[in-house]
C-alpha cells in the first residue's frame, strides 16, 4: 500500500513550491550530481556521502514525480537503471549555482565566527 499524506499540501506562492520540490537534504545533491550527466543509481549512490538507500530511493521519486529527474530501466539482464535530469530539473541548476554561492558568503559555523564550506565540485561556487 502506497503512502498518501493525511492532509494536502498547502503551497501559497512559487517559493513555497520550489522548496518544495528541490528543498531537503537530498534533492539538491541529487540535482547538482545529475547535472554533470546520467548516471546509474550504484553510481549516483557513490557520489553522495551518508544516505541511505531509502532516502535515496524516496528522493529519487520525488524529483521524478516532480519531473525533474527522469528514470530510464534497460531491460536486460543485470537488470540496469539510470537516472537523467530532464529539461525541468536542468532549468533549476543556476538557481542552485546562485544559493550555494550565497550561502558560501554568509556561512558561518557555529559561534567560532566565519568557517568555510567545502566547495562542491559541481557548481561554479568559487569560495
Amino acid at each position: 500500500m502506497a503512502y498518501r499524506r493525511k492532509l494536502e499540501k498547502d503551497i501559497r506562492c512559487p517559493l513555497e513550491y520550489g522548496l518544495d520540490v528541490f528543498g531537503g537534504k537530498w534533492k539538491s545533491r541529487i540535482l547538482c550530481v545529475l547535472s554533470d550527466g546520467q548516471l546509474r543509481y550504484s553510481e549516483l549512490r557513490g557520489e553522495m556521502a551518508d544516505v541511505t538507500d531509502a532516502a535515496l530511493a524516496m528522493a529519487l521519486k520525488d524529483l521524478a514525480g516532480s519531473g525533474l529527474v527522469e528514470r530510464r530501466q534497460y531491460e536486460e539482464i543485470p537488470p540496469r537503471v539510470e537516472y537523467l535530469l530532464t529539461d525541468k530539473g536542468r532549468s533549476v541548476i543556476p538557481v542552485l549555482q546562485h544559493i550555494c554561492q550565497w550561502a558560501g558568503l554568509y556561512y558561518r559555523k557555529g559561534a567560532e565566527g566565519s568557517g568555510t564550506l567545502a566547495r562542491c565540485e559541481r557548481c561554479d561556487y568559487r569560495g
